[in-house]
């Protein structure tokens, strides 16, 4: 099973931009598929995007879809989530996972077997 190790959260201000790194080790990263979701205080957890593992497809939620950029380097074992125009809004803790299940991502966290400590993100106003 892969393990998974989030990098890259921190504090922001509004309209400011962060890059999330999702470092794999323990299995070769390649044949998952990879997302990211966030939970925010006295919410559940969410789905923000993810990635099919040959990235030829990717996926956001509404509600980042123009800000934020899923990638991955396979070569490097690491996933990325490049954050643009961050709102308060977007403050949350930030998880990788990563699942082998089906033939592309999925928005589901249920589909994800692998996941990350989190990494928290804050964006001030």
């Amino acid at each position: 099973q892969v393990q998974l190790v989030e990098s890259g959260g921190g504090l922001v201000q509004a309209g400011g931009s962060l890059k999330l790194s999702c470092a794999a080790s323990g299995s070769t990263f390649s044949p998952y598929h990879s997302g990211w979701f966030r939970q925010a205080p006295g919410k559940e957890r969410e789905f923000v995007a993810a990635i099919n593992r040959m990235s030829t497809d990717s996926g956001y939620a509404d509600a980042v879809k123009g800000r934020f950029t899923i990638s991955r380097e396979n070569a490097k074992n690491t996933m990325y989530l490049e954050m643009n125009n961050l709102k308060p809004e977007d403050t949350a803790i930030y998880y990788c996972a990563a699942s082998l299940y089906g033939s592309t991502w999925s928005r589901f966290p249920g589909v994800y077997g692998a996941w990350g400590q989190g990494t928290q993100v804050t964006v001030s106003s």
